[in-house]
């Protein structure tokens, strides 16, 4: 059935504009047209939403879809893998409901593959849920910031118990690893460069991997045709990443000038995910008592070197993508606070919405979202707040469509 969109304003991914009195011909779930005044099929449904912004479907390229809610992220390590499969499919169903079509979920304590099962249910159309590009498990040495037996250092015995095979050491264990992601069903390779700040007992200046365990990565992924993107923060680390060829950065928080000018020019992204931040930047107390003590310690201590490094991404010319990474304070699915800490940062918002749209979509290598044009996927998102001057504006989705199918939508902010 063919559908005729009324847009009230339209960003349409590409062009920093807001259109008006643009027109959305849908057919089949994809768009066929796009303008003024447009011919109608017969039959034809209307949906008037003139009193709307539209946008393309939003893609958060840096999501964490294991955990229901935040506050019960512990009770993780403890769960059984059919309760973190469910937990995939919820956090997919909530972005959806919040005009986010798509997202690229980072594996965090799922021990099986049941994200891509998840995945693989909505692709078929068993479950209604934002389109998924997934890491399974995220890789890194023993003791660093992916694995999670160290919460149970102080008892070894349990510890050990925890079974983690993206977890380990040398250039053979990782070109396994690698090729294990793949042949189960994963689209890029998520390691860790660094440590970090939610777990206890690293910190984000260190260096996890070596060079020869970052080659294994980097090179295994590619001669597979495949993405490899790095959790890494500091400068040494990420110069370490880009003499390798990597192809992704997520957070760099602590990155200057020098290196940010060499991202630049090696054309690599960048996921800066500056809300787990965000409360030491511009501060907020109360969210900083919610945080683990460990985590809130070492925000206190990083600050002003977050703070420098926020602005040093902002005013670079480097290739950013939009990603909320929500472990803590937020729950994961509320895709739309990252949008407000772009703004807050000084960043324009139509680098912000390029980001969270076009640029996504290159990076995750979906070229028919993340756009409104002829050829794509019917995906939109409409909003009745300012999405140019209102930091919150994206927390109150009005409308969604995902392949030309409308959805309901969630304002509920918790």
């Amino acid at each position: 059935m063919s559908k005729l969109v009324h847009c009230g304003r339209l960003f349409d991914g590409l062009i920093p504009d807001l259109l008006e009195g643009q027109e959305i011909l849908v057919e089949d779930g994809v768009i066929t047209a796009v303008g003024r005044n447009l011919s109608r099929p017969p039959g034809v449904e209307v949906v008037d939403l003139s009193g709307l912004t539209l946008t393309p479907g939003l893609i958060d390229a840096h999501i964490h879809t294991d955990i229901f809610r935040w506050e019960h992220l512990g009770g993780l390590l403890a769960a059984s893998p059919n309760w973190v499969t469910l937990g995939h499919l919820h956090t997919a169903q909530r972005t959806l409901e919040r005009g986010f079509t798509t997202i690229r979920a980072m594996g965090l304590l799922d021990p099986g593959f049941g994200i891509v099962d998840v995945k693989r249910a909505i692709d078929a159309g068993y479950f209604t849920g934002s389109r998924m590009v997934v890491a399974c498990h995220m890789l890194g040495s023993e003791g660093s910031h992916a694995d999670y037996s160290q919460f149970f250092v102080a008892n070894p015995q349990r510890a050990e118990q925890i079974q983690m095979p993206n977890i380990g050491t040398g250039p053979d264990h990782f070109r396994r690893a690698v090729r294990r992601e793949f042949k189960y069903g994963g689209d890029f390779i998520k390691f860790f460069m660094s440590g970090g700040f939610a777990t206890p007992n690293d910190g984000p200046e260190e260096q996890q991997l070596s060079r020869e365990e970052v080659a294994a990565i980097i090179d295994t992924a590619h001669a597979l045709g495949r993405q490899a993107t790095a959790h890494v923060y500091a400068p040494p680390e990420i110069n370490l990443l880009l003499d390798h060829g990597i192809d992704g950065l997520e957070h760099a928080a602590m990155i200057d000038e020098p290196t940010a000018r060499r991202v630049e020019q090696a054309g690599v992204y960048l996921v800066p995910t500056f809300s787990p931040y965000d409360e030491i930047i511009d501060f907020d107390e109360e969210n900083m008592r919610k945080k683990p003590p460990e985590f809130a310690q070492k925000l206190r201590d990083y600050a002003q070197r977050l703070a420098a490094g926020r602005r040093v991404i902002a005013q670079s010319n480097i290739r950013l993508g939009f990603g909320s990474d929500l472990v803590a304070v937020h729950q994961a699915y509320e895709s739309w606070y990252e949008y407000g800490c772009w703004l807050r940062a000084g960043i324009d918002p139509f680098r912000a919405l390029t980001a969270a749209t076009s640029v996504n979509a290159d990076i995750l290598a979906l070229p028919r979202v993340g756009s409104v044009a002829p050829g794509q996927f019917a995906d939109l998102a409409g909003w009745h707040r300012d999405i140019l001057t209102d930091p919150d504006a994206l927390s109150e989705c009005d409308f969604v469509m995902k392949a030309g199918r409308s959805y309901p939508t969630n304002f509920t902010l918790t």
